[in-house]
């Protein structure tokens, strides 16, 4: 069964969505080259608990002891950080991060490029994020899934990048993982018609290689890779169904000129 949220839970929503993005917003001017990924979840840590009032909704998910996942280059989803791993020059990587407030969540994920990227790698994160958006902008009452999925998947692959199949968008509230399942693949018509009330995220993670997928365990955790070694990247966000169309629960305030710049010009289903 899927949620449908009522007024005061998607406020409630709204508050979190909001935090969410205020975290990654601080992190922003806190990562740099030197920096170890375990510093960039104790910075999120502190930053939900002491500033926000919150609660750090990924501690204890799943026996999952930290704060934040960072995935970092080839790593898909679910890194875990480490005070023996470096944030250098030319890395990029992922910061996922969810809170907790007034018992509902909140969750999103932003990339970073460390220092000077490559240009190869800085086209895999602006594609990615595009892929995000062009998501985003399928989502209204009456929609589908599939519609969501088609959209990130033709602009991945009409840029020669492939789509990780084995992970999803899902379905948030009072739980971080509800029904609907939202797949980054797809056709249009297919799937889980959408209603105004939903909340769900979506997540594309997008390889510049292969789409396949190596699992690999640390301390019991189980981190997700590229298997050809190449790089990946992902972007998500919290999506509300409003009754015209949509609602970005997590929009940050540096991405709200080239989101709504992106509305303007992207034809609407």
């Amino acid at each position: 069964m899927i949620p449908i949220k009522t007024d005061e839970q998607i406020e409630k929503m709204r508050i979190a969505g909001r935090l969410t993005a205020n975290v990654l917003e601080a992190v922003s001017d806190f990562i740099k080259p030197g920096i170890t990924t375990m510093q960039v979840d104790e910075f999120c840590e502190r930053y939900i608990v002491d500033v926000l009032k919150a609660i750090p909704g990924s501690k204890g998910q799943y026996n999952y002891p930290y704060s934040v996942n960072t995935s970092l280059n080839h790593v898909i989803c679910h890194g875990m950080p480490s005070v023996k791993q470096f944030l250098k020059e030319g890395d990029i990587v992922n910061v996922d991060v969810t809170v907790i407030y007034d018992g509902f969540y909140g969750d999103s994920s932003k990339m970073f490029c460390i220092g000077s990227t490559s240009l190869h790698a800085k086209r895999l994160v602006d594609v990615t994020q595009l892929c995000l958006y062009k998501g985003i902008l399928e989502v209204k009452p009456n929609a589908t899934t599939g519609d969501i999925g088609h959209a990130i998947q033709k602009h991945a692959e009409a840029n020669h990048y492939s789509v990780v199949r084995e992970y999803c968008g899902h379905g948030i509230g009072q739980k971080m993982h509800e029904e609907p399942q939202i797949e980054h693949y797809g056709k249009t018509g297919t799937g889980i018609v959408l209603q105004e009330g939903m909340i769900f995220t979506i997540e594309p993670m997008i390889n510049q290689g292969k789409a396949e997928v190596k699992h690999i365990e640390k301390d019991g955790w189980p981190i997700a890779m590229t298997k050809d070694r190449m790089l990946s990247a992902q972007w998500e966000h919290t999506i509300l169904v409003t009754p015209t169309g949509f609602e970005v629960l997590t929009l940050r305030e540096e991405e709200k000129a080239i989101f709504d710049a992106i509305i303007q010009t992207e034809p609407r289903p």
